[in-house]
Parts: structure tokens; C-alpha cells; sequence
């Protein structure tokens, strides 16, 4: 059996489906690995390291494509890029069908059986294998790194003979797994932190790093909670109340988090033009929606802007601002995923497509659509809003 490793080709994609270790682990179980030439260059991973490791490395696209029982790639493959895989091997990456649909009739069209990691289940025996989680430890984390390069300012208090410098505040809205690891990150770096999230349950992971939470109304948020711990609509006199307590607590911050991101749909706004102007002179925002729209108004993809008083920070694919520990992280996935596919001994594909994970991120079968979520049926009813 061949797995083939693409190079990524999207804009600012530095990552790369495979690491050393992984290509160790697959080709113990007598798997043959083709990484194209170069492909993890952007992540410090040179091509010797890959063939050491037992990898054979393939000069051409079509080379490594030849034959491939396996494709492995970070985002999703252009069309192109698609046309040229052979019929009947199974793409596994981050596929985002939600974000574009048409890609999941390609797949089936040319017979290919796709796996998107972004659709892994949220289930204990997944854990290990989700891509979202990993990726976005990592984001949350550079978010705070390059919030705080970019401030002025010192972030912990420092008491000198020169005197006295205060703490930065950071404020980090949504307590995912990003936010989390932005609040981490800013505690240990000495800020007076804060955030908030929808769920009322986020205020005791948010407490346990050392953050203060910030409702207007904890005992209303509290109530409207489900047993599961999401959130339920909120009345419309209380979701102005929280805009209105979070746009006063945003004009004392010196750095904000946004976080806020919905799978396939633009992203929620949760800052206006009108806050950012009354925030101080120096303020950093830093958006990590910013590829969907932006959670501020003002935020452009890619790039860093100067808004009256803040620079407002759009860095796209943060995960992929640390493409080393990002590529590693997303190939230990991979090879989780893989052994639920490849029989040990044999190093033959054993696919059990009754299996809750498999049925969770299989876009395609032998030519058909078979995720639910993306059927025909389903498709053209949501289309018509039925």
C-alpha cells in the first residue's frame, strides 16, 4: 500500500501532512510513504529528514500521486489538483466541505474516497485524532505572541528604580480551545487577563487559568443553560445588556482576542467600528476569524491596519505561523486516524464504515456522496430553505 504526502499549494499554507515520526510509525507497518520534493520545506522539514526516516521522496506531483492508495494533504486540494488523483484512493486532510460544497460532488464524480478531518466527531476515542483542537491550541497561543509584539508596551508589571510599570490588559472573547490557550498564554506572560464566552460553563475553565469572567448577568446566563452546558437564545433585553457591559469592559483593555468562528458561515461580529474608536491610544486587536469575515469591524484578512486608535491584527492560518509544531501535531492526527484504516500486520486497508468516527468525516464511497450532511437530498433542501 502507498500513502502519498502532497506539497500544499493554497496561499500561506506553510504546513505539511507528515513528520519524521509519522513516516517511522507508518512504515513499520510495512506501508510505502512518497513525499513530493519540498514539501516540508515551510516547516523545517527538509527531504533527508523524511528519507531517513523511510520515506521515498517523489520529484514530481505526479510521481508521488502515482499508484497512491492513501492521499495525505493539510488543506483542501484544489480542483486541478484533484483531477489528477487516481480513481478510488482515499484523500484524508481538512477538507472544509461545509465552506465549499461543489468540492464533495468532485470527489465523488472521480471516485474518490474523502475523509475530512475537520468533521472529526467530539467524542473521547477521537480526541486524539482532532485536527481542530490541535491547530487550534496552537493558534491561541501565537494569537497572544504576536498581540504582544505588536503592543508598546511591557505585558507584566515590572517595579524598577525607574519606577512602576502597570500590567497589560487582555481581554479574550470566545473560551474554546483557542481562547483558552490565548488566556494560558497571556497569564504566563504576567497580563490581568479577562474573558467571556456564550456558555455559562466556560466561566470555570476560565477561572481555573487565573481569569476573571465578564457577564452582566451571571445568574440569567446561568439559567439558560442546557444539561449539555450550551447556551439557549438569550432575551433580547440581555444580549443588549452584555453588548453594552462588553463594549465598556473593551475601552479599558490594551489587547483583545476575538475567537468567535461558526464551520461554512461568516463569522459572528462581536466588536464595531464604534467600540474600536473608543478604545485607547495603542490597543491591540488581534481577529482569528479573520478568513471568514472577521469578528471586528474593520479587520482585514492578512493583513495588519491602523484603526483611529488600535492596530487591528488579521493574520490568517495562525496554526500555520508555527508550521513546525503544527505539521507535528496534525501528523500525530493523521496516524491516529490511520490505524483506524490500516491493518497492522497485513499493512493492508481495512475501512469499517459502520465505525461512528469513520461515518463522522467520510464524504464519499466508491462514487457516491454518503455523508448526510452533504446528500443531494440535503443540499438542494437547504438551498431552498426547507
Amino acid at each position: 500500500m502507498k500513502i502519498a504526502v502532497l506539497k500544499e499549494r493554497r496561499f500561506n499554507e506553510t504546513r505539511v501532512a507528515a513528520s519524521a515520526d509519522m513516516v517511522k510509525k507508518l512504515t513499520g507497518m510495512g506501508v510505502d510513504i512518497a513525499i513530493e520534493a519540498d514539501a516540508g520545506m515551510a516547516a523545517s522539514f527538509p527531504d533527508e529528514d523524511f528519507m531517513a526516516a523511510g520515506a521515498v521522496i517523489a520529484a514530481s506531483l505526479e510521481e508521488a500521486l502515482d499508484g497512491a492508495d492513501i492521499i495525505l494533504c493539510v488543506q483542501r486540494p484544489e480542483p486541478d489538483l484533484v483531477d489528477k488523483m487516481p480513481s478510488g484512493a482515499k484523500l484524508i486532510g481538512i477538507l472544509s466541505p461545509v465552506s465549499d460544497e461543489a468540492s464533495v460532488a468532485q470527489y465523488a464524480a472521480h471516485k474518490i474516497d474523502a475523509f475530512a478531518m475537520d468533521l472529526m466527531p467530539r467524542i473521547t476515542r477521537a480526541q486524539s485524532m482532532d485536527v481542530l483542537s490541535s491547530q487550534s491550541n496552537l493558534a491561541g497561543y501565537k494569537a497572544v505572541i504576536d498581540a504582544a509584539a505588536a503592543y508598546g508596551r511591557a505585558m507584566p508589571m515590572m517595579m524598577t528604580s525607574a519606577g512602576t510599570i502597570a500590567p497589560a490588559k487582555v481581554f479574550v472573547m470566545g473560551a474554546g480551545v483557542a481562547g483558552l490557550q490565548a488566556i494560558a498564554t497571556a497569564r504566563r506572560l504576567g497580563a490581568v487577563v479577562s474573558a467571556t464566552d456564550v456558555r455559562f460553563a466556560a466561566k470555570e475553565q476560565v477561572e481555573s487559568l487565573g481569569a476573571s469572567f465578564v457577564v452582566v448577568d451571571e445568574e440569567a446566563m446561568k439559567e439558560a443553560e442546557t444539561e449539555g452546558g450550551y447556551a439557549k437564545e438569550m432575551s433580547d433585553s440581555f444580549k443588549k445588556a452584555q453588548a453594552d457591559y462588553v463594549a465598556r469592559h473593551i475601552a479599558k483593555q490594551d489587547i483583545v482576542i476575538t475567537t468567535a468562528l461558526i464551520p461554512g458561515r461568516p463569522a459572528p461580529r462581536l466588536i464595531t467600528a464604534e467600540m474600536v474608536a473608543k478604545m485607547r491610544e495603542g490597543s491591540i486587536i488581534m481577529d482569528l476569524a479573520a478568513e471568514q469575515g472577521g469578528n471586528v469591524e474593520g479587520t482585514k484578512p492578512n493583513e495588519v491596519v491602523k484603526v483611529g486608535p488600535v492596530t487591528l491584527i488579521g493574520h490568517a492560518n495562525l496554526a500555520g505561523r508555527l508550521a513546525t509544531d503544527a505539521s507535528s501535531f496534525y501528523a500525530r492526527n493523521i496516524v491516529n486516524f490511520l490505524a483506524l484504516m490500516i491493518d497492522k500486520e497485513k499493512g493492508d486497508l481495512t475501512i469499517d464504515w459502520d465505525d461512528e468516527i469513520i461515518k463522522g468525516v467520510a464524504l464519499t464511497r466508491d462514487g457516491a456522496i454518503i455523508h448526510p450532511q452533504f446528500s443531494p437530498a440535503e443540499m438542494a433542501a437547504a438551498s431552498t430553505g426547507s
